[in-house]
């Protein structure tokens, strides 16, 4: 059984995604950093040893998800990116 090298994250932008969200709706979070989609996946991440993250709408409203694929708190920005 062969396992795929993990490739460190790549930062797709040094601040949060703004996004409105819809309750109940899973949101797929690139955690790669390579999606042309950001911040969610378009399955670019084929390869890298890198999946992306699900995540489910609680509520209605705006949520920030993490751009710079460093937060702690994935996938939502914890402010890392003010480190880079």
């Amino acid at each position: 059984m062969t396992t795929e090298p993990i490739m460190e994250p790549v930062v797709a932008q040094a601040e949060p995604y703004e996004v409105v969200v819809t309750a109940g709706r899973t949101y797929w979070w690139c955690s790669c950093g390579l999606s042309k989609k950001q911040p969610f996946c378009d399955g670019t991440h084929k390869g890298t040893g890198l999946s992306p993250l699900a995540w489910k709408a609680e509520e209605d409203g705006t949520a920030w998800f993490c751009g710079c694929k460093k937060t702690g708190g994935h996938p939502m920005c914890d402010g890392s990116h003010n480190g880079l």
